[in-house]
């Protein structure tokens, strides 16, 4: 099938999941760490194409969740500064294909453009933890 390269926080439960599915496709996933992963504006801007820039942000991570950063609000530029200041800032997965760079894991964009064994109805992008629970460092 196809080499997927899989920029992933390690230890995310929906990362491992979307993985799997990919690996159950019959994919080669090749998962690298998207925190530690020495990135460029320009490199990153070739995962988020045309998409708006407040799609590019984990709505996860702690200073969006708390408001601190309101993806709606920032430009560009100022966008990509604070994602190469801090990586939890990218939306997850970054994922990488025969050519093709994505955001995010939008199941029917993810089997139209990769294909997929399992599809499921659960959004695998929204962190299900609950405030009880011990933080994953989003």
């Amino acid at each position: 099938m196809t080499v997927v390269v899989f920029y992933e926080k390690p230890g995310c439960a929906n990362n491992t999941k979307q993985k799997l599915m990919l690996a159950a496709a019959g994919h080669t996933v090749w998962a690298k760490n998207l925190l530690t992963e020495a990135w460029t504006a320009e490199r990153l801007l070739t995962f988020f194409g045309a998409r708006p820039v407040s799609e590019w942000f984990n709505r996860a991570a702690p200073k969006v969740k708390s408001g601190e950063v309101i993806p709606e609000q920032i430009h560009a530029d100022r966008a990509l500064e604070m994602m190469l200041a801090e990586p939890i800032l990218i939306r997850r997965p970054l994922i990488e294909a025969d050519g093709r760079f994505e955001v995010g894991f939008e199941i029917d964009l993810v089997n139209s453009w990769l294909g997929l064994s399992k599809l499921t109805a659960d959004n695998l992008e929204v962190c299900k933890k609950q405030p009880a629970q011990k933080a994953c460092l989003q």
